[in-house]
């Protein structure tokens, strides 16, 4: 049996290697920390009910949290992965290979958990299906620079809004699969258009987000998108909804779900802003203050997933069925499933490290892609 002061030693040390995990150099706190906004306010989008959002009436603004926490969450999977295959200089030829298979593997664990939500029955649209294939869809641009990147990003969102309103009347989603298959590939959050986010994200990691300037420029360019287009939106309400939609009114606007090029534009442009905020409160003293947010922004998958699954569990034990919507929301549920979530993920940062499912998609992943291709690979 291991003496007392030996297990002190070990629990201290462990300790300390999660805390320098969380805190240390090498890591982006304000990445994490715009994580753990994305993935709250994808709670509050679930669990409350939202008022349509008017910029100048502050009593409708948590509507902010709909559509646009998701939009957020899309382009920080962009981050992640520019951060995971080089930052701001791509990985070599083996090592970017090695990289993109891995997150090849945790692209499928991502559809298979996905798919595991879907099925708990609880009345949210799962994000994880798309989220597994805009991973996949990626993987082709990750050699590439901030400007390409960015560049396309941009010709993704003027162009896609305009044709994914044919791709949503396609006779496929009328079939008596339809409502399945729409599940299975996370169509509430349609890959076409959203590759826009992740691409953005993608070229935000290969500008170095570690920089200043490149914070600064992303803060104003977010903002100056999200005034441009929410401006438009609102000067096209003032003139009426038309009684029957057409091609225009379903493109032009910043509805949120819609995909509208409003909203693409404007929305992706307050994603971008408020990872750039994120990343510049964390250079103050905030960054302490917000050390919670931080945690679950640093295992986000298992914060989403942890969300579905006490749901569907207290779901079933109140009232026998998990689909149930508006009687789960008069239970009053967001406070204490989100600060108890937070406390969760702070505890288990500290005490134990990764996040359970962000450790298991990184062993598995590692154990079928091995690295031994990086160690061939030019720096």
């Amino acid at each position: 049996m291991a003496a007392p002061s030996a297990v002190t030693d070990r629990r201290t040390g462990s300790l300390a290697r999660n805390w320098d995990r969380l805190n240390g150099k090498g890591r982006l706190a304000g990445i994490d920390l715009a994580r753990g906004l994305a993935v709250l306010g994808m709670f509050a989008a679930h669990l409350l009910v939202t008022p349509e959002l008017l910029w100048t009436a502050p009593a409708t603004w948590l509507g902010i949290v709909d559509g646009r926490s998701s939009i957020l969450f899309a382009t920080l999977a962009g981050v992640s992965i520019g951060l995971v295959t080089g930052g701001p200089r791509p990985l070599g030829r083996e090592a970017m290979a090695v990289a993109r298979m891995r997150l090849g593997v945790r692209a499928g664990l991502l559809w298979g958990l996905g798919v595991l939500l879907i099925a708990t029955g609880v009345p949210v649209y799962v994000i994880l299906p798309a989220y597994a294939i805009m991973f996949v869809l990626a993987l082709p641009f990750t050699r590439l620079a901030a400007s390409p990147l960015l560049t396309i990003a941009a010709g993704l969102a003027v162009v896609m809004p305009w044709i994914q309103v044919l791709l949503d009347e396609a006779p496929l989603w009328s079939t008596p699969l339809g409502d399945e298959l729409s599940a299975a590939v996370g169509w509430h959050y349609p890959f076409p258009v959203w590759m826009a986010f992740v691409l953005a994200g993608l070229g935000l990691a290969r500008a170095d987000l570690t920089r200043l300037r490149v914070q600064l420029i992303a803060l104003s360019a977010g903002v100056v998108l999200a005034a441009l287009a929410y401006g438009l939106d609102a000067a096209a309400r003032g003139g009426g909804d038309p009684v029957t939609p057409t091609l225009w009114s379903e493109v032009w606007t910043a509805e949120p779900h819609s995909s509208g090029l409003l909203e693409v534009v404007g929305s992706g442009g307050f994603a971008i802003a408020a990872i750039a905020a994120s990343l510049l409160l964390c250079r103050t003293a905030v960054i302490w203050l917000v050390l919670p947010l931080r945690a679950v922004g640093a295992m986000p998958l298992t914060a989403y997933s942890a969300q579905i699954i006490v749901w569907a569990v207290i779901a079933l034990a109140v009232f026998g069925n998990t689909s149930l919507l508006t009687p789960f929301r008069e239970l009053e549920p967001f406070w204490p499933l989100t600060l108890g979530i937070v406390a969760g993920c702070t505890a288990w940062a500290l005490l134990v490290g990764r996040g359970p499912f962000e450790w298991t998609f990184d062993r598995v992943s590692k154990l079928i892609v091995p690295s031994s291709l990086t160690k061939r690979s030019n720096p």
